[in-house]
């Protein structure tokens, strides 16, 4: 039996402009998990469980296009295993489905970990990396990459789509709380609406993303240098873009402007928007306020994580 644990992951700057080559910011949200444990089974054949959304399934009786399907095909093609062994994979996750955390991503680095270590042939991150991203094309069509590279790496990271990886140095931890609409809202249709508003003025949104590259890059520099107040001033001005590309809903403006109005230095929607999740950069003691706050404003969640 085997057993592999992946984050959750929350976008701090630069969704959605990411798609289009601009960088993004990103860092793991280990307070939930994915989980993957792979072991023999008598009965014949590879089975899936997993109980969070209800399947109980054999691998032969899903499409070849089902996410979960497709990746742990994509382990066997990739290890050149033609026989695999009989074996259940059963996964368990406590990450919110369909609400900017990740949740796709860490069930398919879960899954590529458990299963190729089962078959006694454990991937490189380099190619867990990649058999996630390819993974990811399921779930949101044309995938930043992002999510898969954080999950994978479990560490901050600076991302621009199609080139190199790069962590960066953080100056002085910092404080994220995130507060969940409790909507689920798939990334794969807020991106195809911003597409839409691109295809429709190219020159436009071309300028909105190099604005929201400009504060991504900002915002790396002040996590740098440990300049907390210019984040938070940052994140007002990202959630001003995003807000701009419609990819924001009432649910999650509430709850950006009820954690403002509570002390938090800034807050944004994270992820794909119209419904999800927000973030909020908070001081640790003002946490608590901040939290009351946003349950009082709706929040079906709450979760703090501390960026280090």
């Amino acid at each position: 039996m085997t057993t592999s644990s992946a984050p959750g992951k929350i976008i701090l700057f630069g969704e959605h402009a990411v798609v289009y080559g601009r960088p993004a910011l990103a860092v793991p949200v280990t307070q939930v998990q994915a989980t993957a444990t792979v072991s023999e089974n008598s009965r014949g054949g590879i089975m899936i469980e997993a109980p969070n959304i209800n399947l109980s399934a054999e691998l032969s009786r899903l499409a070849p296009d089902h996410p979960l399907a497709a990746v742990i095909h994509s382990v066997f093609s990739t290890l050149s295993i033609s026989n695999p062994p009989a074996c259940t994979v059963y996964l368990q996750s406590t990450i919110p489905v369909a609400s900017g955390l990740g949740s796709g991503a860490a069930v398919s680095v879960a899954i590529i970990r458990a299963l190729s270590a089962f078959l006694g042939q454990p991937l490189p991150d380099e190619q867990v990396n990649a058999l996630a991203f390819e993974a990811e094309k399921l779930y949101h069509d044309t995938p930043s990459g992002i999510d898969n590279t954080v999950v994978t790496y479990s560490k901050p990271v600076y991302f621009i789509k199609r080139k190199p990886i790069k962590t960066f140095h953080v100056g002085a931890p910092f404080t994220i709380m995130i507060g969940g609409t409790g909507i689920s809202a798939p990334t794969k249709e807020s991106v195809g609406a911003v597409r839409k508003l691109w295809e429709a003025d190219k020159p436009r949104w071309e300028k909105v993303f190099t604005r929201v590259g400009e504060i991504v890059w900002n915002a790396r520099q002040a996590i740098e240098r440990g300049d907390i107040a210019e984040l938070g001033r940052l994140m007002d001005a990202n959630h001003a873009l995003l807000q701009a590309m419609t990819v924001s809903s009432v649910e999650l403006d509430q709850l950006v402007e009820a954690a403002r109005n509570s002390g938090a230095l800034g807050a944004k929607l994270s992820g794909g928007g119209r419904g999800g999740n927000m973030i909020a950069l908070v001081e640790k003691e003002n946490a608590p306020e901040v939290a009351r706050a946003l349950s009082s404003a709706g929040a079906k969640r709450t979760i703090v994580t501390q960026v280090a």
